[in-house]
């Protein structure tokens, strides 16, 4: 039960950090940050996974130990009761967040969906709800078994199984969230669709490179490296870039930033 009180503890100061993140990622661009603030986005899920692993997985396995070490029994009766409200609340929580992640699914799996995700938060809180559900299971059943069995011992056991969880969970969403930290791109069907723009100009020979940036969920950075017909005069040259340029727009309006080298083909 200390345990789960830790866990709720940990998870209520998560989703204040998370909220933190959303509304500090909001914030518009200025000198020391051209591109925005949408990282912010991405960093404070990251602080949420350390924090899960010390204090929620960590405590939860040093009290597992403790009882281990100290068995005792508790009030098994004001145990169930917290336990059913507790359930009763983190479901309410969980319907929402998935309701919230499956607009991300798109007919794709759940694994697929959050690897190609670049919003942290919707699959931080399902994760996060979904562990605390399991937490809850986990937590009556130490208590049910160990009270029927008169095995204090059986409640330590479920502490630690409480903690292993919470770590487990903490280094998923810690890995997930550096890749967009350390920066990603977009999925390789809208690279190929500016590329196909792009090179669909008629002024366009080739185009050599294209790199991509998310600095949020709707904000991406491109870069494209364009091989120009030698023909092409300075002025239809920027006329192809703007045409390439609101094109790209049209179809990807996550695409906040557009630089184009332009190049003549030799």
């Amino acid at each position: 039960m200390l345990s789960e009180g830790i866990h709720s503890l940990v998870d209520t100061g998560n989703g204040a950090l998370l909220l933190i993140g959303f509304r500090r990622s909001q914030r518009p661009a200025d000198d020391a940050h051209p591109f925005g603030h949408g990282k912010e986005l991405y960093f404070w899920p990251l602080v949420v996974a350390i924090l899960i692993f010390a204090l929620g997985g960590g405590m939860s396995i040093y009290e597992g130990v403790t009882h281990l070490i100290h068995p005792q029994h508790g009030a098994a009766k004001w145990n169930y009761i917290v336990l059913a409200f507790a359930f009763f609340f983190e479901s309410i929580s969980s319907y929402f967040a998935f309701k919230a992640f499956r607009g991300e699914l798109r007919g794709r799996g759940v694994l697929r969906a959050i690897k190609e995700s670049k919003d942290p938060n919707t699959f931080t809180v399902l994760f996060e709800d979904s562990a605390a559900l399991l937490g809850l299971i986990v937590a009556f059943v130490g208590i049910f078994l160990g009270q029927v069995l008169h095995n204090p011992y059986i409640d330590g056991v479920a502490s630690i199984v409480i903690g292993l969880i919470l770590a487990v969970v903490a280094c998923f969403l810690a890995y997930e969230s550096k890749g967009l930290l350390i920066g990603e791109g977009v999925d390789q069907t809208t690279l190929d669709s500016i590329r196909s723009i792009a090179n669909g100009d008629a002024d366009v020979a080739e185009v050599k490179k294209a790199l991509t940036m998310h600095f949020g969920p709707q904000t991406v950075l491109l870069t494209l490296d364009v091989n120009f017909k030698t023909d092409v005069t300075a002025e239809a040259l920027t006329n192809a870039i703007n045409r390439i340029e609101r094109k790209i727009r049209e179809q990807h309006p996550e695409i906040k930033y557009v630089f184009i080298e332009a190049k003549a083909w030799s």
